[in-house]
This record gives structure tokens, C-alpha cells and sequence, in this order.
């Protein structure tokens, strides 16, 4: 991993599995088992480590995984509620329009109207559509519907325009 490298938090490890080190996986991903091909992880916060995933799968409504390293129910026990991450770079490009999450994460929201909403601290999954937590004078929530709400994004200038009222 390079310095300043960019890290997506893809998941957090939930709990143990069994006796010889499986892990339980809580994968923020789209299907949650894709967070199985985007290994090696780094677990941890802080000075992250990097661990191989050896093997996973989908087990009932959840994930399990078996990381290099941890090969006992002690080791793996002392790595619950570590968060993964894994580098930016990993993703495959998104297409036009389209939009990960975590891309999200820092833009400043304006409205039509020139209006300074904030910053967008969270994608709030809704099911009949995303909603984007904005923070600044006030939280506001505001629905991510292309384009009859957002305008336009502009990753590269960190900017989003929105067509919302300033008053909701």
C-alpha cells in the first residue's frame, strides 16, 4: 500500500466463525460477497494490516471468511469489530452517471439557487432510492435521484449540485 493511498472501507469483521480462525463478515458491498474478491484487506484502523483472504463464502444471510495469519478462534476473536478497507484503485471504473458511495463521501452540495447546503457525510440505502445525509448550517436529507434532483456532480472539483429547495 503507498502512502496516502486512497482506501474504501468495504466491510467490518462482525464475529468469529467456528474454532480455526473463520471470521464473520459484514460487507458494505453490492453483492456483500464481492467483498471477498477485493483482497488482500487491511484490517484495522490506524496502521491498518494487510491480510491475504485464504478463503469465503456466503454462509446463510451473512458472509465468512478465512483470513492468512489467523488460523485459531483466539487470533480471530482479537480481530472482531476491526473495519476493512481496501485501495480506491481495486473498483472497477463506474459508468457514466453512475456513482460508488464512498465517491460521494466530502462533496459540497449547492442547490440551484446558489445555496450552500454542507458537506455529504453519508449514502443512506432506502431501497426505492439512496439518500444523501448533507451537513452544514443544518442536516438535511436529500434524495439521489438523477436528474430530477441532482444536477450535476463534479468528482474532480469535489462539488454536487442539486435541485432542492433550501427551505426543506
Amino acid at each position: 500500500m503507498a502512502v496516502g493511498e486512497n482506501l474504501v472501507e468495504v466491510g467490518t469483521l462482525s464475529g468469529v466463525y467456528g474454532v480455526k480462525g473463520w471470521l464473520r463478515v459484514y460487507s458494505y458491498t453490492d453483492p456483500p460477497e464481492n467483498i471477498l474478491s477485493y483482497g488482500p484487506w487491511l484490517v484495522g484502523d490506524g496502521a491498518p494490516v494487510s491480510h491475504e483472504v485464504l478463503d469465503g463464502s456466503v454462509h446463510g444471510k451473512g458472509i465468512i471468511a478465512r483470513l492468512a495469519g489467523v488460523d485459531d478462534r483466539d487470533l480471530a476473536r482479537g480481530l472482531v469489530g476491526a473495519t476493512i478497507r481496501v485501495p480506491r484503485k481495486r473498483f472497477a471504473q463506474a459508468g457514466a452517471g453512475e456513482y460508488y458511495c464512498s465517491d460521494l463521501i466530502g462533496l459540497q452540495v449547492r442547490n440551484h439557487d446558489g445555496v450552500a447546503f454542507g458537506e455529504v457525510l453519508d449514502v443512506m440505502e432506502t431501497g426505492a432510492n439512496d439518500v444523501l445525509v448533507i451537513q452544514g448550517e443544518r442536516r438535511r436529507l436529500v434524495p439521489f435521484l438523477v436528474p430530477d434532483v441532482i444536477r450535476s456532480v463534479d468528482l474532480g472539483a469535489g462539488t454536487m449540485d442539486v435541485d432542492w429547495d433550501a427551505d426543506f
